[in-house]
């Protein structure tokens, strides 16, 4: 049987589906030889930390010196993500992280490594990969087709947790055989294969027909975006509560270890090595899954069964029924997780994806710091027993949240460009900066559907501001009570003729909606207005044809 075939099951797509695209397992197998490169090189760094004779507190902010720039830049990464080449961007980030680690490699070489300059190595490894995470994520949607994309996510996970399984006992052999400069080195290396892959692929790439936006407002369009579209809301909120509850078990498991099941080092590591495999079969698992249950439904399941994880942990104070717990958590992880990454990624537009990316990232790292230091406390002043047993509470309320805040079902959601709008001719001549720009819309509404008519409305308001619009008002002819007129801002022309390019296929129900409930021989009447202010106006500087000589569209290309 062909890999081909194995890939397919009864017709049905199976969680092997996505390896038939030769450019994703090609950066699967390059990412996974350069995760575990980094594995690799946080084993060599935290021992080289205290090899050096590092206080404590220096000891601990290597891991927090590798985190910290998630939180920081994931939103800008981001942001850049959506507005320029994400190949490019990532192939960047990985050739910045081959010389920060190359230079690593030789400073410790040559014995001039000092904890801080040690610290700040780490910090700019932790912003390269701040980085590379919004591209790469958003980079699977465009290797792999949209059906095979919940698999690619798990996959990706999967990847992951196979070098997490092997990575830092790698890591600890080479640093005790050779030391902390060969695991530098060996990560170094590991970029070269990645770096290679996406130097060679040249994806086809849409034309641009407007220039990207600026950081400051890219970012900020990411936020509103995320704020005003309640699928991705609820995943950054449930994200967020399983972060804070799951990580008791990571953060916690060394002293399940060393004081629950009385064990040392080699415990420690089983414990991570069943939680590694467990993730591993989780990935293999989730599309056979996601084709049984609802997406709520695995959600909840996952919760319930990192729940039982921690019960266990915390009671068990035999080693093999606290590994098989561990290997149950593994696979709760990446199940969790890969559905609230493939919920994300399917509830968002191409234009924004790298952005709801970075904020859920944000939200989830965020959650697992937080709950990292929460469940220390805890462990501190009640014991790890009771801390989990606390953490396995939390997860059963997360479950139960999603009675309120299920997950949405995104099978029939279609987000790709509506592509009718274009751009009208203009009998004043403007600048892409010009602006303020008014728009209203006439609609015609007979008094019997007027309540249908609000309830769409307040649909079109939130689509309107979540795609950028300012100001937005419904207004009542006080004369003719038929007349009804929407009305906005856009800042410039630009931001206008933007704004109606991230008009999804999902959106167009609602404006198919409001046409049929208007009544009158003529479609609803928009006007575009640019606000001016009274006395000596005077034409805008090189305001000489329509365009000004700086096209925003093709005119014969629909937005």
């Amino acid at each position: 049987m062909s890999f081909q075939d194995t890939a397919r099951t009864g017709g049905r797509t199976s969680s092997l589906a996505p390896f038939r695209h030769r450019i994703f397992l090609a950066v699967w197998i390059a990412s996974l030889a350069s995760n575990f490169g980094g594995l690799i090189q946080s084993v060599g760094a935290a021992w080289l930390m205290t090899s050096i004779g590092a206080s404590a507190d220096l000891i601990a902010l290597v891991q927090a010196s590798t985190t910290l720039p998630i939180m920081l830049f994931s939103l800008m990464a981001g942001a850049i993500a959506d507005n320029f080449d994400r190949r490019k961007l990532m192939l960047t980030s990985q050739l910045f992280l081959l010389a920060v680690s190359v230079a690593l490699t030789l400073c410790t070489y040559v014995g001039v490594l000092t904890p801080w300059l040690l610290l700040a190595f780490t910090f700019l490894v932790g912003c390269g990969t701040a980085f590379n995470g919004p591209a790469w994520q958003s980079l699977v949607g465009e290797m792999v087709p949209r059906s095979d994309l919940p698999a690619a996510i798990a996959l990706n996970s999967m990847g992951f947790n196979i070098a997490r399984s092997v990575g830092p006992a790698l890591g600890g052999i080479i640093v005790a055989t050779i030391g902390a400069f060969a695991a530098f080195a060996v990560n170094a290396f590991s970029y070269i294969g990645l770096i290679a892959v996406l130097a060679r692929w040249q994806p086809a790439k849409p034309p641009r027909v407007l220039p990207p936006e600026t950081l400051g407002a890219a970012m900020a369009a990411g936020i509103r975006y995320v704020a005003m579209s309640p699928n991705l809301s609820v995943v950054l909120l449930r994200g967020a509560m399983f972060g804070v509850a799951a990580i008791a078990v990571q953060a916690l498991m060394p002293l399940i270890a060393r004081d629950l099941i009385k064990g040392g080092p080699l415990t420690y590591g089983l414990l991570l090595g069943a939680f590694g495999i467990g993730a591993v079969g989780g990935a293999l698992l989730s599309t056979r899954l996601r084709q049984a249950l609802s997406l709520e439904a695995l959600v909840r399941i996952a919760f319930l069964s990192f729940a039982l994880c921690a019960t266990v942990g915390g009671l068990s104070p035999f080693a093999f029924l606290t590994i098989i717990a561990m290997a149950l958590g593994g696979a709760s992880w990446v199940l969790a997780l890969s559905s609230f990454n493939a919920t994300v990624q399917l509830s968002s537009p191409r234009w924004v994806v790298g952005r709801a990316l970075a904020l859920y990232q944000m939200a989830t790292f965020g959650g697992m710091a937080f709950g990292s230091w929460i469940w220390g406390v805890a462990a501190e002043h009640y014991g790890t027993g009771d801390a989990l047993l606390i953490a396995a509470v939390v997860l059963v309320t997360g479950a139960a949240v999603g009675l309120w805040l299920p997950l949405p079902e995104l099978k029939t959601l279609n987000l790709d460009p509506l592509d009718r709008w274009r751009e009208p001719d203009l009998a004043v001549d403007i600048l892409p900066r010009s602006g303020p720009i008014v728009i209203t819309i006439e609609y015609r509404i007979r008094e019997e559907n007027v309540v249908a008519f609000l309830a769409v409305m307040a649909e079109r308001q939130r689509i309107r501001r979540r795609d950028g619009a300012r100001h937005w008002t419904l207004l009542r002819d006080l004369e003719n009570s038929e007349i009804w007129v929407e009305r906005y801002h856009n800042p410039t022309w630009l931001d206008y003729v933007r704004h109606n390019q991230r008009i999804t296929q999902a959106d167009a129900t609602v404006g198919e909606r409001l046409r049929e409930l208007h009544q009158g021989p003529d479609k609803p009447r928009v006007r575009r207005m640019i606000e001016r202010q009274t006395g000596g106006l005077t034409p805008e500087p090189g305001a000489q044809t329509h365009d000004l000589a700086e096209p925003l569209t093709d005119p014969t290309r629909s937005s």
